[in-house]
């Protein structure tokens, strides 16, 4: 009979040869002085995958892999609100690592994260996913954004794994390091459809637009006939509509719930904040809205954000 560890130990093992080649650690001089972070190389041409909080304020730095090849990198763009940055080397030759796809993960699901903890390069810790669909709060100026469907993982992590990766069993990355929460609480910003939306517009334009309908809101329940009638337990009530702005101009009003907007359930902000990427602006953006006990149609036109 096999030993169940050697199994584990053969998944970790596997993944490690796999993903390791591909993590480099980051050396940056930013205003707030000399840091460290780690990157993941994910295509052919040198491009880097990190977190923007690890290259805050700097337009390049040195990229050291783990078979010892040292390389400059410049900042190709930062996104503060979703924690990414793409950085590109000067050298070819890294072997990237394959992305994959956060929204398959499972709670319990082996992971390994890869990177460089407290200036240790190349450090390897395996774990499972703790849990799914964490939030984690972000900042660029005064604006505040949550990250959504964030990965919580017991895998070790600590200062410096910031912008490493995190892999499923079968070696594709899946998350991006970002945070030490607590002992034995680590999380990973999700490689998924909207992550990868961002990290194209960061890769062709360096920065990532946002639409913007000019409403703020809170979540509330919705009567029990309207949620058994259309499957979703609660809507997004709305607290204020900016005037002129593009929710203003198509109709909705305070006290307006909404329901769905693209025909996507929207039961909280940042569900509707997940449709509002680049493609949505200047689109029409069907709403069905809940008023005085009845549903209304509207069509909003989201602007940029600016």
């Amino acid at each position: 009979m096999s030993d169940p560890l050697d199994a584990y130990s053969q998944v970790v093992t596997s993944v490690a040869r796999t993903v390791l080649p591909s993590v480099a650690a980051l050396a940056v001089r930013t205003p707030r002085g000399a840091g460290a972070g780690s990157a993941v190389s994910f295509t052919d041409d040198g491009f880097l995958l990190t977190s923007a909080h690890v290259v805050w304020g700097a337009s390049g730095g040195a990229a050291t892999f783990a078979e010892g090849t040292e390389a400059r990198f410049d900042v190709v763009g930062s996104d503060p609100l979703s924690d990414l940055a793409v950085l590109r080397v000067r050298s070819a030759g890294v072997r990237p690592a394959e992305l994959g796809d956060a929204d398959k993960l499972q709670v319990g699901q082996l992971v390994v994260a890869v990177g460089n903890p407290m200036g240790l390069a190349g450090s390897v810790t395996a774990g499972v996913v703790s849990a799914l669909g964490r939030s984690l709060p972000t900042h660029d100026g005064r604006r505040v954004r949550l990250i959504d469907d964030v990965i919580q993982t017991d895998a070790a992590l600590n200062p410096g794994n910031s912008g490493g990766a995190l892999a499923d069993s079968n070696g594709k990355v899946i998350g991006i390091n970002t945070a030490v929460a607590g002992f034995g609480l680590g999380l990973a910003v999700p490689i998924n459809t909207t992550t990868r939306h961002i990290i194209s517009e960061l890769i062709s334009s360096g920065k990532v637009r946002r639409a913007w309908v000019g409403i703020a809101g809170m979540p509330v329940p919705l009567p029990p006939p309207m949620a058994a009638k259309l499957g979703q337990r609660n809507g997004l009530r709305v607290v204020e509509v900016v005037p002129g702005s593009p929710a203003g101009v198509a109709g909705v009003y305070l006290g307006d719930v909404i329901l769905t907007a693209q025909g996507q359930p929207i039961q909280n902000v940042q569900a509707l904040l997940r449709l509002m990427l680049g493609p949505a602006i200047g689109s029409r953006l069907p709403v069905t809205l809940l008023r005085k006990g009845a549903l209304v149609d509207v069509v909003i036109t989201p602007a940029e954000l600016n």
